[in-house]
């Protein structure tokens, strides 16, 4: 007899639109975070896409450069009583400018998470600068529902009470380590989380996805040229390599001029580390603008 005969199956399995296996949900703390991100682990040739390309929204670099859009308007526009979080990535699209860099077009919702107030869709276009330049992205936004902020009156009043107090203001670990904050001390994680999106703009690349984790302490510290001052230690976390980051920053704000960073300095990790001149960041900490 002859030997039995052989079937080759051959099964193919279609996973989707994901070209490396399941997404990786990462839970992001504080209240200018936005909704969990899904971040895909794609090859390096295949991340960043070719010129004129579609993205998919919830994807990690359609992702990423809103996040950096909504630093950039935190810096205009957030005080100790506004702040600005991302909602939801409607459209995004990449287009790839050689060595001048690659430019994302997003189509964005935002919403303000203090009153937790809908701010309704905006366009923005993020700039990520080619590899041999050593700067911040370019950012520009059209945002018309930014008009419906409007906290000076609060503002006046914290900023009145502060001023005029004779016990310097000061606290440590916000949130603590079960996620909770003080009511007194929202607006001063508010106002940390303004000042840090200072850094996490000038910071972002395109392999960074930057959030503040925790005011680790502030001080206040005395007014001048009637702007209140304080001392921040903030906390990042870079959701991509996961690291904690620490950052000293003196931070200055008033209703009228808005939020400055006039220092940002990093604190390495080891105490005999030098400090990059490069992770020094007071000119790129400009006065924001009055919300």
């Amino acid at each position: 007899m002859g030997r039995p005969g052989w079937t080759l199956w051959v099964v193919v399995v279609l996973i989707g639109d994901s070209l490396a296996g399941p997404y990786r949900p990462d839970a992001e703390p504080g209240p200018l975070e936005t909704n969990n991100i899904e971040e895909l682990e794609v090859p390096p040739e295949l991340d960043g896409a070719m010129s004129d390309a579609e993205l998919v929204p919830h994807h990690y670099p359609a992702q990423r450069a809103a996040k950096v859009a909504v630093h950039y308007l935190n810096t205009r526009h957030a005080s100790p009583y506004s702040c600005i979080e991302l909602n939801r990535v409607h459209k995004a699209s990449l287009e790839d400018l050689g060595q001048a860099g690659k430019k994302y077009r997003l189509q964005i919702s935002l919403k303000e998470c203090v009153s937790n107030t809908d701010l309704g869709q905006c366009l923005a276009e993020v700039l990520f600068p080619g590899e041999q330049e050593q700067r911040a992205p370019q950012v520009q936004c059209s945002c018309e529902g930014l008009k419906k902020l409007n906290t000076r009156a609060e503002e006046d009043a914290l900023f009145q009470r502060l001023n005029t107090s004779n016990s310097p203001l000061s606290g440590c670990n916000i949130p603590d380590s079960y996620g909770n904050i003080a009511p007194e001390m929202k607006p001063m994680w508010h106002l940390g989380a303004a000042a840090a999106s200072f850094v996490m703009l000038k910071e972002s690349n395109e392999s960074t996805l930057y959030n503040m984790a925790q005011v680790a302490n502030f001080t206040q510290l005395e007014t001048e040229n009637d702007q209140l001052r304080f001392k921040y230690h903030i906390l990042l976390h870079d959701m991509i390599s996961q690291e904690i980051l620490h950052w000293k920053l003196l931070v200055a704000w008033s209703p009228a001029g808005g939020v400055s960073v006039p220092q940002a300095d990093w604190e390495p990790k080891c105490h005999h580390c030098e400090l990059p001149s490069a992770k020094s960041t007071p000119e790129a900490t400009k006065p924001s603008s009055a919300s």
